[in-house]
């Protein structure tokens, strides 16, 4: 389908003028580049004020050096600016969990190191208040969401308070921001100071203690200082597991931080959006394109979700070093299978489509329609998770609705196959519950699944195999993975299908030690698996294994916990990933001895050890002095070459 220039959101001067706007209402920074899709935030909130009736426009990526002529060249909005800094966290896009530059900038066009600063939250902010003193600057997206109380900053390795404290912005709008950013707008639109919106759910302001709105109340909670956080680690430790709980609640109460002679005031969030209000947020008129201005170029991140449809929000996982509940709540809210089908429908017409959406899911594949069967039970609920430490018995686990969309989908004309591309949670596919239905809903969905919806490939997510750490991760048992892997392999055996398990481990996550590491490269061997899909932990603000991490304590029960921190530390972890790399032998056998645990260099290696430092010094002695160290005839050069590689 042919797009025109004026189907999108006006991102220049020549294309307000084609829409005969000479001035907008809001104008969006974005450091991402514009896709008119719904999986890109500033497009979400542009289109979702267009439909309330305000002109909107939208600048990605602004040249934030020289004369600042991108700032500059829309003028002034009618009511404030706001600032999208990307779909993830700039300086997670930008560095990897050793600090090193990452290949590409997957949200620029053609992966393009140079389009965005560090932390554009703030430097955005700081270039609109000296250019524009007076119109507000309202900070959301994953940056800013995540910052909004104190927080740990490992790419500056120090606590840093509120981002509003480091902007200047005047206010936050945390969490998923069609609703909240309406009410603003629409208060603003009617003459109300943005210093005076202080009552706006989902916001985050800065006020002095006798300007907080309704004083401070016994039902606010009021957190350590930042300056005592900066002091004492147990404090900041302590804070967080108030910020995480009251995250999670769907009656939250207020947060409250002084920062110097000032206040942040957390507000609590909008309740979770309703089947209706989602729907409206995904029908609206999106073109699924980038912005006809990067035609020629690609955008990596555009391309994994070309094909892909989201079909609920919220994941009510709560693994300790994700940052999902913290952004969009444990709470899940499901588009109707009438919005479905119809994007899948827009996704069929698309140039390029064959007939293949890589993606049929959401945050987690497979917990579209689950919610708690008591609602008033989950009301009053603090837990930042449904399935840890257990599955909570009021949790509806039926995988009954999201096969019927699986069905409605595959039905629909043009479509070969769905894949999920999202990762599953296998210990909802496992679970037995009293209710017998759902037990078969789960059994019939984890057939499906792998008989129709794998492209070649299944993304699962042990993550590890210490019981132990997987408690801090708060993860199901590894036994759990090894259940769903036999099923797996059964279900393929039984189908004569040729498909893979691929499962995503962390190393350096707080509370694993090198022998846990060494434990996991031994089982997953064991298992016939040579890692692909790991990382090294890479702390973020707003998680508790951050906290965790950065403070030495666990937020809920502050009891002292281990976590590797120097590169060496974390070096010393990473190599057992790939045991099955020659280059990586020598150092895992010295590691294993190291920690005493020589035991287990055969299960990895076999019978034949490595020559240890000395030993090498001699036989390279022996070598070049040609003394035998055998009566064996030498063999030729590369003969021996070969056997050596072989040994390794």
């Amino acid at each position: 389908m042919e797009y025109r220039l004026t189907d999108f959101l006006p991102t220049t001067k020549k294309e307000l003028e084609l829409r005969g706007w000479d001035e907008v209402d809001v104008i969006l920074f974005s450091a991402d580049a514009y896709v008119d899709h719904p999986s890109f935030g500033a497009a979400v909130i542009g289109r979702t004020l267009e439909a309330a009736g305000y002109r909107v426009a939208i600048v990605p990526q602004p040249d934030w050096h020289g004369d600042f002529r991108d700032f500059k060249k829309l003028g002034r909005p009618r009511l404030f600016f706001g600032i999208a800094p990307g779909c993830m966290d700039s300086m997670v896009n930008k560095y990897t969990a050793a600090r090193r530059l990452r290949s590409e900038d997957a949200y620029s066009p053609d992966g393009r190191h140079d389009m965005r600063p560090e932390y554009p939250t703030i430097v955005y902010t700081h270039i609109l208040k000296r250019l524009f003193p007076d119109v507000p600057v309202v900070l959301g997206g994953i940056e800013a969401s995540l910052r909004r109380v104190t927080h740990y900053d490992y790419w500056k390795d120090q606590l840093r308070p509120c981002i509003l404290c480091d902007s200047g912005a005047d206010i936050i709008i945390y969490g998923m921001g069609e609703k909240p950013i309406l009410e603003l707008a629409d208060r603003i639109k009617a003459g109300e100071p943005i210093d005076d919106i202080t009552d706006l759910p989902q916001t985050v302001y800065l006020a002095t203690k006798d300007t907080i709105a309704g004083g401070i109340s016994a039902d606010d909670i009021v957190l350590h200082s930042h300056e005592q956080c900066l002091h004492d680690k147990r404090a900041q430790a302590e804070n967080f597991r108030h910020i995480e709980e009251q995250s999670n609640m769907m009656h939250a109460q207020r947060l409250l931080q002084q920062v110097g002679q000032r206040y942040v005031v957390v507000n609590p969030p909008f309740p979770p959006m309703t089947t209706e209000e989602l729907d409206a947020s995904f029908d609206l008129p999106y073109t699924r394109l980038p912005h006809p201005k990067y035609k020629g170029k690609r955008i990596p991140a555009f391309d994994m979700i070309k094909f892909s449809v989201n079909i609920h929000r919220g994941c009510f996982g709560g693994c300790a070093f994700c940052t999902i509940s913290a952004h969009q709540g444990k709470f899940i809210s499901c588009r109707s299978k009438r919005s479905i089908l119809n994007e899948v429908r827009q996704v069929t017409q698309m140039d390029g489509f064959k007939g293949y959406l890589s993606d049929l899911g959401g945050p987690s594949a497979n917990m579209y329609g689950m919610h708690g069967r008591n609602i008033k039970a989950c009301e009053h609920c603090k837990r930042p998770s449904c399935i840890h430490p257990q599955i909570c018995p009021n949790l509806n686990t039926s995988h009954a609705k999201l096969l019927d969309i699986y069905r409605a989908v595959d039905a629909l004309p043009g479509i070969k196959k769905s894949f999920i591309g999202s990762g599953v949670r296998y210990d909802l596919l496992l679970h037995r519950g009293k209710d017998e239905e759902a037990n078969r809903a789960a059994e019939e969905y984890t057939r499906e699944l792998i008989c129709r919806h794998v492209s070649g490939r299944l993304k699962v997510a042990p993550e590890h195999t210490s019981d132990s750490v997987l408690r801090l991760m708060r993860k199901p048992s590894f036994r759990l993975f090894g259940d769903f892997k036999r099923i797996f392999d059964q279900i393929n055996r039984e189908e004569n299908l040729r498909q893979q398990i691929i499962p995503y481990f962390i190393s350096s996550h707080p509370g694993c030690r090198e022998e846990d590491m060494a434990e996991l490269a031994v089982l997953t061997k064991s298992m016939d698996f040579q890692l692909e899909q790991v990382q090294d932990f890479t702390p973020t603000p707003m998680t508790v294994a951050t906290e965790t991490w950065y403070t030495g304590y666990d937020p809920y029960t502050l009891e002292p916990v281990f976590s590797a921190k120097s590169p060496q530390e974390k070096q010393a972890q990473r190599q057992y990933f790939f045991w099955y790399k020659p280059e990586e032998r020598r150092g895992i056998e010295q590691s294993l001895r190291r920690i005493g645990r020589q035991d287990l260099i055969s299960k990895l290696f076999g019978s034949k050890i490595t020559a240890q430092p000395h030993q090498q010094k001699q036989n390279k002695t022996n070598q070049h002095g040609n003394h035998r160290t055998n009566n064996r005839p030498e063999k030729p050069a590369e003969e021996k070459r070969r056997r050596n590689r072989r040994d390794r």
